[in-house]
């Protein structure tokens, strides 16, 4: 059946359209996305403003008439933290529904670290062994550890590359007390949580996903998009540390200069940098290997599990 799957995510809105079937690998077929940066929408203790709500309006519109267009059978709509953490995020998701008749679900960060995992797992498969999964959006970071499909820890923590970025910079390229005070706030909320994922045991396997993860890597080195999904990625630590120091004295237009930075994510890459270089270094980790599949694919995967066979 062919599906569209609506991503409302604090960065970017995107509406992917695949053809999936059980026991098959869904196949993309159309792509349309903004970066509509919901997450600077939100004022006054974390409201969702009007404009932020009209625009997410006639995204979602256009959305609808594209997937008619392709011949979408059925769409899976959900957004991450931006709608999670508004104020008025239900009222908003109340307004859409009755406006639009789409049913925007609000995922927990939890779910999101979960259904990410599981696409991980499908795409390296059972030979990984104990897979770590690191995945850094715009408003919040995800990690999760497990040997099955489901994992046997999902942590989710508000650092996301963007929160982080409007949270702690004010320059360009923003101070370096403010890089300083950034990454010793990242370090203590992630030192936290290292030894309830660690205790379950060491990964065979450390996976990166997310848009972050793929321009870090793509600056260290790796192959462009345009090579393919199946191109072996990856991202050292040691790369990236030394990018992390370089970024940091990078104007936003510089870093948009970079191979694969577009000028609308370069503002946010530094603070996603410390956040990656962070993790990497608190999980004692060397190397990271970047999984083409992530949030959507784990929505599709799941959404397929629960269809009877025909």
């Amino acid at each position: 059946m062919r599906l569209g799957v609506l991503d409302i995510g604090s960065n970017t809105v995107h509406l992917l359209v695949v053809d999936a079937h059980q026991g098959a690998q869904p196949l993309p077929a159309y792509s349309h996305k903004a970066e509509m940066r919901l997450a600077e929408h939100l004022h006054d203790g974390d409201t969702l403003s009007a404009n932020g709500e009209r625009e997410l309006r006639g995204f979602i519109e256009e959305s609808l008439r594209i997937a008619e267009d392709k011949g979408v059978e059925e769409i899976i709509a959900f957004a991450t933290s931006a709608v999670r953490e508004a104020s008025n995020g239900e009222e908003v998701l109340g307004r859409l529904r009755d406006g639009t008749g789409v049913d925007l679900r609000v995922l927990s960060g939890r779910e999101e670290a979960t259904l990410t995992f599981l696409a991980v797992r499908r795409w390296f498969g059972w030979s990984s062994g104990r897979l770590l999964v690191l995945d850094i959006g715009g408003g919040s970071l995800e990690i999760a550890s497990g040997v099955e499909e489901a994992p046997d820890v999902a942590v989710s923590l508000p650092l996301g590359a963007g929160r982080m970025t409007r949270r702690w910079f004010t320059g360009d390229p923003p101070p370096a007390d403010q890089v300083r005070d950034m990454r010793r706030q990242v370090r203590a909320q992630i030192g936290r949580i290292v030894g309830d994922v660690v205790k379950y045991g060491r990964a065979d396997h450390a996976v990166a996903t997310s848009k972050t993860f793929k321009q870090l890597a793509r600056i260290a080195g790796a192959a462009p998009s345009s090579e393919g999904a199946y191109v072996r990625r990856t991202l050292s630590h040691k790369s990236l540390s030394a990018w992390t120091e370089k970024l940091a004295g990078m104007t936003n237009a510089q870093r948009a200069g970079l191979p694969g930075v577009s000028a609308g994510r370069a503002p946010q890459l530094l603070a996603g940098a410390v956040v990656a270089d962070a993790t990497m270094d608190l999980f004692e980790l060397t190397q990271l290997e970047i999984c083409p599949w992530a949030l959507r694919e784990g929505v599709i995967l799941r959404r397929l599990d629960t269809m009877s066979g025909t």
